[in-house]
């Protein structure tokens, strides 16, 4: 995208864009969906506490992107090649030192989140705070980061499922269950698929950078098989994971799986990728929405 078409673009508007709102369901679908299963097995909710777990969840997402926006661009991956949203360091609208600094500021407002959090959840909620903090900060940086090579989608599956689900579960109900694991690691999958597609989107551009993902590794053909089973296979384990209220209305989510697999499938490429990843992160939504509208039926 040329200067001249951002240049109306105002430093706010910038500085939203840099972090990566669209970004933000991928976080908050599984917080909630924590929160909705401790309060559909417990029938207590404690609101301040839910709202905290958000504010640190989006903190937490917001200083990984802006992290990832500097870091890529100093590694030379975000190349004019890019077939992704532009970003904003490599766009020239910040400094990498800016995109940074603002990065730890998110990642600050999260630590003083999570010392408020603490006081009710304890040392298991510690625990869970700093891997987050440490992982969001790992994901692009350090020797070996966790972007540049195969274990992307298993980062995600954790911190954007389980640890998600089971942290804000744990922090509404004070305790630990195969239920919220389950339902986050189902929920994990869905994330899973959308760094996935991102990996699938930027294969050329990643490999001439020296990012080995686990889509490098696969190749085209056997990721699509992936992508196909990471939407298909959380409908039957929520389903039968013994949840509260009723699993049926889960199977609707089963048609939009098998069209976003056929769209994989059928050839999409280029910048009709971020498309299908848009539409892959919203899954992840109508997934936790259908799941609360069964704790609502008998």
């Amino acid at each position: 995208m040329s200067e001249q078409v951002l240049s109306p673009l105002t430093p706010l508007t910038r500085w939203l864009l840099a972090a990566r709102p669209k970004t933000l369901p991928l976080t908050l679908a599984p917080v909630l969906a924590g929160i909705a299963l401790a309060f559909a097995e417990t029938g207590q909710l404690a609101l301040m506490t839910a709202l905290c777990t958000l504010l640190a969840a989006m903190a937490i997402q917001i200083g990984t992107n802006l992290h990832n926006d500097a870091a890529d661009f100093e590694r030379g991956t975000d190349t004019p090649d890019r077939l992704g949203p532009p970003r904003a360091t490599a766009q020239g609208w910040f400094s990498a030192r800016q995109v940074k600094t603002a990065a730890h500021l998110m990642f600050a407002l999260a630590f003083l989140l999570g010392l408020l959090l603490l006081v009710r959840g304890g040392w298991p909620i510690l625990v869970i705070g700093l891997a987050s903090l440490a992982a969001g900060y790992a994901y692009t940086s350090g020797p070996r980061p966790i972007a540049y090579g195969p274990f992307g989608e298993i980062h995600v599956l954790l911190f954007f499922g389980m640890a998600a689900v089971g942290g804000s579960y744990y922090l509404q109900a004070l305790t630990f269950g195969w239920h919220p694991l389950l339902t986050g690691f189902a929920l994990g999958l869905p994330a899973a698929a959308v760094l996935l597609v991102n990996n699938y989107r930027d294969l050329e551009t990643d490999s001439a950078a020296g990012r080995r993902t686990l889509c490098h590794y696969l190749g085209r053909s056997r990721a699509r098989f992936l992508y196909a089973l990471l939407l298909l296979a959380p409908v039957p384990i929520l389903m039968f994971a013994g949840l509260p209220g009723a699993g049926w209305p889960l199977l609707a989510a089963l048609p939009l799986a098998i069209i976003l697999s056929l769209g994989l499938f059928r050839g999409t490429d280029g910048a009709a990728l971020n498309v299908q990843l848009a539409r892959t992160a919203l899954f992840q939504v109508v997934l936790v929405v259908l799941m609360v509208l069964g704790f609502l039926l008998p």
